[in-house]
């Protein structure tokens, strides 16, 4: 199949460029409208990319890249197309600081390119292993899993169920409860091969959300009428005097555990016949790491990639430790240790806290400081950045911003994406790509032009930047942000910049 350019593009972007970033000229917008001015020539509008491309949307389709469902992935197409434009050779290295289902690593993988990848979630350990392992799966055995899958039942008298945390109480109806407990003892005293109980497990995963009364949605999981949160929560506004809240999530009929695994698992044995028959193994490595990016890279020797390929969680308030509370549950994390994670993750929640001390000590200690002290004075004195920063107070002030977290969130996403920027310019072998796909955003009547200004800091580290990316599809504004300020499209872009 013929692979198609992301630089086959229309010339005019004049609608993708912002022309007011503060609504009412509440404040100053002179640093980023130059910014704007400047680098809007870099960007291109891209036929062949769109929404589904930078999602989910195409993965859940794909062969493999479907096993774990990660909503805030991007598609294998988008991946391999980057790795051919960027012309990465065989036995390559490329890194993915923020790896999620995985689907950089995979691709990499199938066409003969080693990998390093990272991810604080024990998701992304479980998926990486199991999808790694692709050629290594004896069918005979998981044939006979599959089998064994469909003649077991849990016995009536099983007295076995989930053991909730507080935020997922009450997920399941009580009999799913019961047949993932299990299931997953089942899996546990098993005798099957350790990749394989792997696999078991991972579908499990991916099977709870269809098997529960929540749905993924952005920020939180949303519950379904029926559960036993919102009819207590409901009970207790009435016997308040106060009006019901009005659910409006109705999932319908939910399938048992047992027949949602066995479907998942005939899913995945298929994807495995079929890219055992299909494909050879390249033999190239998939190294992954289990923690922050921020701490695991600057431990990593100099000049050694030959490209970047990630998305990094978006400055958008969404919470990975609350969307994927099921799956963290599920794996035995206790609420302390969600709670860590959630401080672990990049900046992109208003509860997150400043990492500023932490890089400084953990730079010091490694000797590093000097490295430390540049990147600070980078961030330090860039003019958009500084610009948002004050925009965002004065808002805050004005009551325009409904959580003043949101400014700590800002900084704190700004900051820590230009060490990764910086220790990645690091690593990266000369004439090395990378590329980012991110979100820009809008707060109290504030555009922060993600895309621009991470390029704007990546070229004051050292990177050439080359194209900025973006899709013809904009993203619109939360409807209280529209109702006050009215709607100014935002920009879904690729950076893609050059040491």
């Amino acid at each position: 199949m013929e692979q198609l350019s992301l630089f086959d593009i229309k010339p005019d972007i004049s609608n993708w460029q912002v022309k007011i970033f503060s609504a009412d000229n509440f404040t100053s917008q002179i640093a980023r409208l130059e910014l704007e001015n400047r680098l809007i020539n870099l960007t291109e509008i891209s036929d062949n990319i769109n929404r589904q491309s930078v999602s989910f949307q195409l993965s859940k389709k794909d062969q493999l890249h479907r096993w774990l469902k990660y909503k805030e992935g991007f598609s294998s197409d988008l991946v391999l197309n980057l790795l051919n434009d960027f012309k990465i050779p065989k036995n390559g290295l490329v890194m993915d600081p923020f790896l999620g289902s995985g689907t950089t690593a995979m691709v990499c993988k199938m066409n003969g390119i080693n990998s390093i990848g990272f991810d604080i979630l024990p998701m992304s350990r479980i998926a990486i292993e199991a999808k790694k392992n692709v050629f290594n799966y004896d069918i005979c055995e998981l044939t006979k899993i599959k089998k064994e899958l469909e003649s077991i039942t849990c016995p009536l008298n099983f007295d076995k169920t989930f053991h909730y945390l507080s935020i997922t109480d009450g997920a399941f109806p009580e009999k799913t409860a019961q047949e993932i407990a299990f299931f997953t003892e089942w899996n546990d005293k098993s005798n099957y091969s350790k990749i394989a109980k792997n696999l078991i497990t991972l579908c499990i995963l991916n099977s709870l959300e269809a098997v529960s009364y929540t749905a993924k949605d952005g920020q939180y999981l949303r519950w379904d009428y029926r559960s036993k949160k919102m009819r207590e929560a409901n009970e207790d506004r009435l016997a308040k005097g106060k009006h019901p809240i009005v659910v409006r999530l109705d999932k319908g009929d939910l399938l048992s555990l047992k027949e949602t695994l066995c479907k998942e698992f005939e899913n995945v044995i298929n994807d495995i016949i079929h890219i055992q028959a299909h494909s050879k193994d390249t033999e190239s490595e998939i190294t992954f790491i289990e923690g922050s990016a921020l701490f695991e890279i600057p431990q990593i020797s100099n000049e050694i990639l030959d490209g970047v390929i990630t998305s990094p969680p978006y400055c958008n308030r969404y919470d990975y430790t609350r969307t994927y509370a099921l799956e963290l549950n599920y794996l035995n994390l206790s609420k302390e240790r969600i709670s860590q994670l959630r401080q672990t993750l990049l900046s992109c929640t208003v509860e997150n806290k400043s990492k500023l001390r932490e890089l400084e000590k953990y730079y010091s200690e490694i000797g590093r400081k000097d490295f430390f002290d540049n990147t600070i004075d980078i961030i330090n004195n860039n003019a958009p950045l500084n610009e948002i920063k004050k925009s965002l107070l004065e808002r805050d002030k004005n009551g325009d911003i409904n959580n003043n977290g949101v400014l700590r969130m800002v900084d704190g996403y700004f900051t820590e994406l230009t060490f990764i920027y910086a220790e990645l310019y690091r690593l990266c072998k000369k004439g090395a790509k990378v590329a980012f796909v991110n979100d820009n955003v809008r707060y109290g009547g504030e555009v922060i032009p993600i895309d621009f200004i991470s390029t704007e800091l990546a070229e004051q580290i050292g990177f050439k930047p080359l194209k900025i990316i973006t899709l013809k599809q904009q993203k619109g504004n939360s409807s209280q942000q529209m109702k006050k300020f009215g709607r100014v499209a935002l920009r879904k872009s690729i950076t893609i910049w050059e040491k």
